[in-house]
């Protein structure tokens, strides 16, 4: 059997609860700055016109299990009954989290300041669990079978934590699946834009995000005083934005699990409304 309807099969039957509000939509949060080998992430995704899983990519902005044997590996044999167990990593699906809060800078910014927005049309092909896959949840939901907006308006998370994740099966093609790529306007005149206008989707942008450095070191307790004396050090008058972490990023001379941390603080508390 197609490994994508074994999958969608198996949730649909550990699911229950009333069909999914059709207007609402998934996100695919991501750092539009980043490079994939040696090059642009965008130019990448323009030129193959597929968003692959982290099996195929090896980066993410999570943690780096896709592998064999390794703990994503482990967490889509449990969810999807083993159904991508041989399967090609091309064929795993990607992950977004559904937006049911309507937030415009896409429902899991912890990942990333920008979001592809699914159409609706990718919803069919689309499981969900609650919370995180990598809590090993018993809690699932398909876009007939839908009860984890309940239970996820009722947990009280951080605000990082606070999303539905969604595993999209089957390739996301950028001309088929994707409405609108919604960037950050730190972004705007630079090469991220530029490359972003290859893409076969619309372009839209949100209200930003941009944390200064007095706000930062409000919170020491958050991740860690030394993310907040990396942030302040990184920071360009005062302030921080996405497009100053990705400056720093590509420069190779910091670690990335220590830029994740200080991009923590930024998507937290540096949200504009």
């Amino acid at each position: 059997m197609n490994p994508h309807v074994q999958a969608l099969r198996h949730v649909t039957d550990l699911s229950s609860g009333p069909p999914l509000d059709p207007t609402l939509t998934v996100t695919l949060n991501f750092h539009p700055d980043r490079v994939f080998g040696d090059r642009p992430i965008l130019t990448t995704l323009a030129e193959e016109g597929v968003y692959r899983s982290q099996f195929v990519t090896g980066t993410s902005n999570g943690g780096l299990t896709a592998h064999a044997g390794g703990a994503r590996w482990h967490w889509e044999s449990r969810i999807f009954g083993g159904a991508y167990d041989d399967a090609p990593a091309e064929a795993r699906p990607v992950y977004g989290a559904l937006n049911f809060r309507h937030r415009r800078v896409g429902a899991a910014p912890r990942f990333g300041s920008a979001h592809f927005r699914l159409t609706a049309e990718a919803l069919p092909r689309t499981t969900f669990c609650y919370p995180d896959s990598y809590l090993e949840p018993e809690s699932f939901g398909v876009a007939d079978r839908m009860s984890l907006i309940a239970l996820a308006e009722a947990d009280d998370q951080d605000a990082l934590d606070d999303y539905i994740e969604a595993q999209i099966h089957a390739p996301v093609r950028l001309d088929r699946d994707v409405a609108a790529l919604v960037l950050d306007p730190s972004y705007r005149d630079t090469e991220v834009e530029a490359a972003a206008e290859k893409l076969p989707c619309a372009i839209e942008w949100h209200a930003g995000f941009c944390l200064t450095v007095e706000e930062l070191r409000r919170h020491p307790d958050y991740r860690g005083q030394e993310y907040v004396d990396l942030g302040a050090a990184l920071a360009v008058a005062g302030r921080l934005t996405p497009r100053i972490l990705g400056e720093a990023a590509r420069t190779g001379r910091y670690d990335e699990q220590a830029l994740k941390r200080v991009w923590h603080y930024l998507a937290r508390f540096g949200q504009c409304p």
